[in-house]
């Protein structure tokens, strides 16, 4: 077996974006830890099929929201591959609340939001400095939101979360600079089971109000997400402390469907 050069961790790796973003990683050689935290059954088959088209690819459990379980994730990491080059902070969480419904958002609410949202990237990209300086630097993409420039989307917390990971990104940015980039992908509205599990009877609804709204006509596909994480993984080496704006053209659509 030819030198391993090159290693990731997709956290939330086995579902959605940060599943697109596995395999698309694992066709271009790299090797890929696919994180989960309760999606075990995703993410064995997210790397069973990374292992049938004849890549490398392993899953561990660990939620992002406890330091000393990303730690043992990049240990593990390290015990299969020898090597982290890539962090890919895909793990996010969210309760669906109408904006209006202020009550219902609780306390218990913003500590979970935020705990995995933010502190957890946070957690993760703490725990791959020092590997990453080993071998020279490395990359980290936080996956955020167009929720956090719009003040729009599942719920308030959900909102200022990413807007907190926006802030990581450029802070991250500045203090692991030069040897590793940090920088983050604001993806529009998602089609797929985790908008469609949240929004209901609305989901068809919602995602047609897109597509007519939007500059490009199209809403975002996990895959269209991973390809933007890619373009940073692969683009410029002088890059960092950006977040990409994947959308569709919401930002500048004009318009915006209402979730309430």
């Amino acid at each position: 077996m030819p030198a391993l050069e090159r290693a990731a961790i997709v956290t939330g790796g086995g579902t959605g974006v940060g599943q697109a973003a596995a395999k698309q990683l694992a066709a271009l050689g790299w090797a890929v830890v696919v994180n989960y935290s309760r999606s075990r059954s995703d993410a064995e088959a997210t790397v069973a099929a990374i292992l049938e088209g004849g890549g490398r690819a392993i899953a561990v459990q660990a939620d992002v929201a406890v330091d000393a379980e990303c730690r043992a994730l990049v240990a593990d990491t390290l015990s299969a591959f020898g090597r982290v080059d890539l962090l890919i902070n895909c793990a996010g969480i969210t309760d669906f609340i109408p904006f209006q419904n202020l009550d219902q958002v609780t306390d218990d609410v913003w500590e979970r939001l935020y705990k995995v949202n933010v502190v957890g990237a946070f957690h993760c990209a703490r725990a791959v400095r020092e590997p990453m300086l080993a071998v020279g630097g490395g990359q980290i993409i936080n996956v955020s939101s167009v929720a956090a420039q719009l003040g729009q989307g599942s719920s308030i917390p959900y909102c200022c979360s990413k807007a907190a990971l926006d802030n990581l990104t450029v802070s991250l940015a500045r203090t692991f600079a030069p040897q590793i980039r940090v920088n983050g992908v604001a993806p529009g509205f998602i089609a797929g089971r985790w908008t469609q599990n949240g929004l209901g009877d609305r989901y068809e609804a919602i995602k047609d109000a897109y597509v007519r709204t939007l500059p490009l006509a199209q809403v975002c596909t996990a895959e269209g997400i991973a390809e933007g994480i890619l373009s940073l993984v692969n683009g410029s080496p002088l890059v960092t402390g950006q977040t990409l704006t994947v959308d569709g053209g919401m930002m500048i659509a004009g318009f915006q469907v209402k979730f309430d």
